[in-house]
């Protein structure tokens, strides 16, 4: 089974940046695709950004231009790396991954995730 375990939240003032990263063990497909979602308290999980395994990403509009998804398949670790965070990005971040190949952009939904990691919190203050 697959398992994903996600690190680096934290809190940190308006302005500032956090890298969060994934950890994933138990694949065994060369294709892949991975995603980070976020969760604020009383709001649907929301897509953030999705990478597969071509490089090909995807981010949501809320975070182009300052969130940019990164993998190092070595480490089998997908990465986040957050700038400009505002308290709007204030949420539990997840990391979430199924197998195969995704035809068209990649999904920033929720359904065509099989595996999910427990989330890592992101607090940024004002």
């Amino acid at each position: 089974a697959q398992l994903l375990v996600e690190s680096g939240g934290g809190s940190v003032p308006a302005g500032g940046s956090l890298t969060l990263s994934c950890a994933a063990t138990g694949g065994t497909d060369s294709n892949y695709f991975m995603g980070w979602f976020r969760q604020a308290p009383g709001k649907e999980r929301e897509g953030v950004a999705a990478i597969d395994a071509g490089d090909r990403t995807t981010y949501a509009d809320s975070v182009k231009g300052r969130f940019i998804i990164s993998q190092d398949k070595a480490k089998n670790t997908v990465y986040l790396r957050m700038t400009s965070l505002i308290p709007d990005d204030t949420a539990l971040y997840f990391c979430a991954a199924d197998w195969g190949l995704w035809f068209g952009p990649l999904p920033l939904q929720t359904g065509p995730y099989k595996y999910w990691g427990q989330g890592t919190q992101v607090t940024v203050s004002s």
